[in-house]
């Protein structure tokens, strides 16, 4: 996709009203600290339109990126995030079930991975709940400059093994330093949205 417009169109707290939007919806998810608003700024080509933080759990609202007046990039509350009391948690994990339960618009969920570790059990148990939740997420292994080009494989197979991903599942790495990967990403996306790839 050439990304023409971007804005941050809907903030929703914890009490909001989930909006009812008339355009597809992607949504990424991950823990915190994972990346997850190095990646969304690397997509849309912006330095700062997510707001990323050296402090784990910044994003704790659900943000819709209104991309083209064409769909929304939803980024989800970072989860897993151990300095937020047990009831802060909870009502983060209640706001990101009932998102994935309500949308009407949703089309994937993309969850983020950081490549350098084995996924936590809050990753695993996030795969299991989107999955749960009637959809098969995507994987992005972010951080991938931080390991050796000949590790990558081998960090990849990590993942696919501890999450126990179906088969088939697309396990894309991402550079927030480089963009490597970017262009898989958008590849994937303008795919599932059915958004025709402009001839070179």
């Amino acid at each position: 996709m050439v990304i023409k417009t971007v804005e941050l169109e809907i903030v929703c707290g914890v009490t909001s009203k989930l909006p009812d939007t008339d355009m597809p919806e992607v949504a990424f998810a991950g823990k915190s600290n994972v990346g997850k608003s190095s990646l969304i700024n690397g997509l849309m080509n912006r330095k700062s339109l997510a707001r990323t933080s050296a402090q784990p759990g910044k994003t704790q609202t659900i943000n819709y990126y209104n991309i083209n007046h064409a769909m929304y990039l939803v980024d989800l509350p970072g989860y897993g995030y151990a300095k937020v009391s047990i009831k802060e948690k909870e009502k983060w994990g209640q706001m990101i079930e009932n998102y994935l339960h309500t949308s009407r618009q949703l089309k994937a969920v993309f969850l983020l991975i950081d490549i350098r570790h084995e996924p936590s059990a809050n990753d695993k148990q996030m795969y299991e709940w989107v999955a749960y939740q009637g959809y098969d997420p995507i994987i992005i292994a972010t951080k991938l400059d931080k390991i050796k080009r000949s590790q990558v494989q081998k960090h990849l197979k990590m993942i696919k093994e501890s999450l126990q991903v179906k088969p088939g599942t697309p396990i894309l790495p991402y550079s927030a330093q480089t963009k490597q990967g970017r262009e898989e990403i958008w590849n994937l996306m303008d795919e599932i949205l059915g958004f025709e790839r402009p001839k070179e």
